[in-house]
């Protein structure tokens, strides 16, 4: 039963947003960011595949309208017509929902992008869990995918901050990226914290004596989040974020695992391929001999509702990440 005090969930299917009420957002940071990359490069082109509103790619079409190109609902084509203007000295960036990118566009992605290393921008919306609408849109295995590919560097953010400093190091870097895209009221959260993003280093936000949080994307927000949670229980949690997913910067998370203190990694992706199986492999390959456990979604198809719902069915939310990191504990 419902009483009139009782909040309204505002949640969308399709875009809803995971950003809790209250938290600081920044509108369209990729959009922006850009924008201003563009600003400064003349090389820099935009394209999508009849989602330009839907990922923040709109705000560079306005800006630079004869610089972007609507290639219509044809993924093949868009990265296609992506790698034959980086072919030409351009800098591409093409945008598309992830699930259209790793799924129907591999081959031509491969084959025309990364075998001959060229710098083309893949700006994939709805990674992981971060729409409602069930597996046709959820890319929950768009790492997995993409990590096999050669030459390809993968980028995923956490927040607004993280997109805003990422991209004009990928127009900078020679060859093929994928930015797994956070899109709209993006939260900013690693203002509050002594961090810049580095292609292809992971950074340690937030020290910790009991436990460590190896994160990537929105998973640091939310291991941020619980760690903060965790601290009433007098359990001291590091947070260590991987922004860049591949190359993969062993080195840094490897010293955080080189202690006894009990070890978990956090992604908005299956735990299969992605930074738990990435982490595994650095481990064996090191020497380096412990247990880590992956906090991560299943691997299965996932359902279709509301994203909060989802969220915490699929233990993602902070309520679940505090749990199961106690449970492991005790």
């Amino acid at each position: 039963m419902t009483t009139a005090s009782a909040p309204k969930l505002k949640t969308s299917a399709m875009i809803a947003s995971f950003v809790d009420e209250g938290q600081h957002t920044t509108a369209a940071p990729f959009g922006h960011a850009l924008v201003r990359a563009a600003e400064q490069d003349s090389r820099i082109v935009g394209l999508s595949a009849d989602l330009a509103k839907y990922t923040d790619m709109h705000i560079f079409a306005q800006a630079f309208p004869d610089r972007f190109f609507q290639m219509g609902m044809a993924e093949q084509l868009l990265f296609g017509a992506a790698a034959g203007m980086a072919e030409t000295g351009l800098v591409p960036f093409a945008s598309t929902y992830s699930v259209f990118a790793a799924r129907r566009a591999y081959d031509f992605l491969c084959l025309d992008a990364a075998e001959p290393n060229l710098n083309v921008n893949i700006v994939g919306g709805l990674p992981g869990l971060t729409t409602g609408y069930g597996p046709s849109h959820q890319a929950t295995e768009d790492m997995a995918i993409f990590r096999g590919m050669p030459n390809l560097t993968i980028v995923d953010p956490c927040d607004a901050v993280d997109i805003e400093q990422a991209v004009p190091q990928l127009a900078a870097t020679p060859g093929p990226t994928y930015l797994r895209l956070l899109r709209g009221k993006v939260a900013s959260v690693l203002d509050e914290y002594d961090y810049t993003f580095e292609l292809g280093k992971a950074k340690v936000i937030r020290p910790g004596n009991d436990v460590v949080l190896v994160s990537s994307g929105l998973m640091t927000m939310r291991a941020l989040q619980a760690a903060e949670r965790l601290a009433k229980h007098r359990v001291d949690a590091s947070v260590v974020h991987v922004a860049t997913i591949k190359p993969f910067d062993a080195e840094t998370v490897l010293r955080e695992l080189s202690t006894d203190r009990a070890a978990f990694t956090l992604e908005n992706h299956t735990r299969i391929g992605g930074l738990f199986e990435t982490v595994a492999s650095a481990c064996v390959e090191s020497g380096t001999v412990r247990q880590v456990t992956p906090i991560a979604l299943p691997d299965e198809f996932l359902a279709a509702g509301a994203l909060p719902t989802l969220h915490d069915r699929y233990g993602l939310s902070t309520d679940r990440i505090e749990e199961r990191v106690l449970a492991a504990l005790r």
